[in-house]
């Protein structure tokens, strides 16, 4: 009897937590696929098989990948020999409330955009220190096309410069790189005394409200530059 009663009492503490206190987890990141593009310079994405149930017992899969290959993050090191690697990040870096700003509510940015200084002036009090600020462009219903690389809305050097100056923590976009002028902007974001954390790729922006938790974990490479990341946005009820 009070065994009965005990099971009871837990299965209500589950539903009430189920019910109330469980967040909403929205994926924010493109699955990866054998041949999936990517960079022209970058090594090409191979997932194949290497053993199966039927002929060892079990299944095993051989993967091999660039580090900056679909949703991924830069560390500082992507472009400086001096700047800190991924395990040298601590992990703060990369979990925690998190706002988003939507450049093309209800649609999408036009090939080419530039996304200037201006289109996030409207938003400056977000860009606080240490911050993780997201911005989507609706460009995440690109990826897997050759113009995800070559069209994409770009974020403007003036721009860059401006958000590198606000000293925020964490920059995320949906389009796989922040901008055409790839190198200077990357330059410039993660400097030192900048060091920003820039999340590429990410997917389903117009799920999130504009304010959340962001988690994207890297995998602990030693020594390396970048990581493809599980991107997740935790969304209280």
């Amino acid at each position: 009897m009070q065994a009965s009663r005990l099971r009871r009492k837990m299965q209500a503490g589950r539903l009430h937590h189920k019910g109330s206190l469980m967040p909403k987890f929205v994926d924010l990141s493109h699955p990866l696929a054998h041949g999936q593009p990517n960079f022209p310079f970058d090594p090409k994405i191979s997932v194949l098989v290497h053993n199966t149930v039927a002929s060892i017992g079990f299944n095993i899969t051989q993967i091999s990948l660039s580090t900056h290959q679909g949703t991924h993050l830069d560390v500082p090191f992507h472009f400086y020999d001096d700047g800190k690697t991924l395990d040298q990040v601590p992990l703060e870096r990369f979990y925690g409330p998190a706002v988003l700003i939507d450049l093309a509510p209800g649609g999408y940015l036009p090939a080419k955009t530039p996304i200037t200084m201006e289109r996030f002036a409207p938003h400056a009090a977000k860009f606080q220190p240490g911050a993780k600020v997201i911005y989507r462009t609706g460009w995440d219903r690109m990826f897997g096309t050759p113009a995800s690389f070559s069209e994409l809305p770009s974020l403007t050097l003036e721009a860059a410069q401006w958000i590198a100056d606000r000293r925020i923590g964490l920059l995320g976009m949906d389009t796989l790189t922040p901008s055409a002028d790839w190198k200077d902007v990357h330059l410039t974001l993660l400097k030192p005394g900048v060091e920003i954390i820039i999340v590429e790729g990410l997917a389903n922006l117009d799920r999130l409200p504009e304010r959340f938790t962001f988690a994207g974990f890297p995998l602990n490479v030693q020594g390396r530059d970048g990581s493809p990341i599980r991107a997740v946005g935790i969304v209280e009820d």
